[in-house]
């Protein structure tokens, strides 16, 4: 037995009125294969090339050991220039990835090499973000704090891009007070006699190779697993529905502050609850 997940829609290249009638306005994802070709990025963008341009930068590494209630909110787990980490990446299976990594703040020249797409939407210019992950490495099925429509560029090798949408969370046993769901259900390979609820669950799901884009809508669900070594840069903007830009501005300045505050106060006792409790709520809802 599978998830349920359909192929995302995938077209070579897109104006900006096809892609707000038939992806951003029913917040539909879709693949763009040939978007960036003119693009310097989609000739030059290597992990070679960042190693090259960035090797004596420290960058923050994460791996996918579960949320301790000591970790502060996106605390490195470790950190390494980005030299050794590009050679650790093409050496050997790794776990350890980069994730929100503003390329305006750390290496401003990268900018010359790709410009702001206009999909019909205005996006944060102050937020292109990487994220570098070795074979085999993955993130947690999660959704964006801010809820907002992004668009993913890949660059180098192949990655496995499995979504939802916010009308399965009473599936996917998400953890209360958080934007993630259990860290032990492996959405790559699911465990349905242990996550039974996870069969009635209907997503997408894409590979994405060097040079194209994925469109995430708001809110959507996403984990991301790199098939190898690779990188990836998000652009994003802000969430146009009032009910998922309400539900952004409560993550970010009441769930984010509550939770961390309820980690200080009850610790380990706060993660295994709430850990807990993503079991009892989605079995409720499902009645199982």
């Amino acid at each position: 037995m599978k998830l349920n997940l359909q192929d995302v829609p995938r077209v070579k290249t897109i104006t900006k009125e096809d892609f707000i009638k038939n992806y951003f306005k029913p917040q539909k994802p879709v693949v763009i294969e040939k978007y960036i070709e003119d693009w310097p990025a989609y000739s030059k963008w290597s992990l070679d090339y960042m190693k090259t341009i960035a090797g004596d930068k420290e960058v923050p590494l994460y791996d996918d050991r579960p949320v301790d209630y000591k970790d502060g909110f996106n605390e490195p787990h470790a950190k390494m220039k980005m030299s050794e980490y590009v050679d650790l990446l093409k050496r050997e299976p790794t776990k350890y990835r980069i994730f929100l990594w503003n390329i305006l703040k750390e290496i401003p020249q990268l900018q010359k090499d790709f410009w702001y797409p206009n999909f019909g939407l205005k996006l944060m210019k102050g937020l292109p973000m990487l994220f570098f992950g070795g074979r085999d490495s993955y993130t947690f099925m999660h959704y964006d704090i801010d809820l907002a429509n992004i668009f993913h560029f890949h660059f180098e090798g192949e990655k496995q891009c499995i979504l939802f949408d916010q009308k399965q969370n009473k599936y996917l046993y998400k953890i209360p007070h958080s934007l993630i769901t259990r860290e032990d259900i492996n959405f790559a390979d699911p465990d349905f006699e242990k996550w039974p609820a996870l069969a009635k669950a209907k997503g997408h799901i894409a590979h994405l190779k060097h040079g194209e884009v994925l469109y995430m809508p708001e809110g959507y669900w996403h984990y991301m697993r790199y098939i190898t070594p690779g990188f990836s840069m998000s652009l994003r903007a802000i969430a146009r529905n009032p009910k998922n830009l309400g539900k952004a501005i409560y993550n970010v300045f009441v769930m984010r502050s509550f939770d961390n505050f309820m980690r200080r106060i009850k610790g380990q006792k706060w993660i295994d609850w709430k850990n807990n409790e993503a079991i009892k709520r989605t079995e409720k809802a499902n009645s199982l």
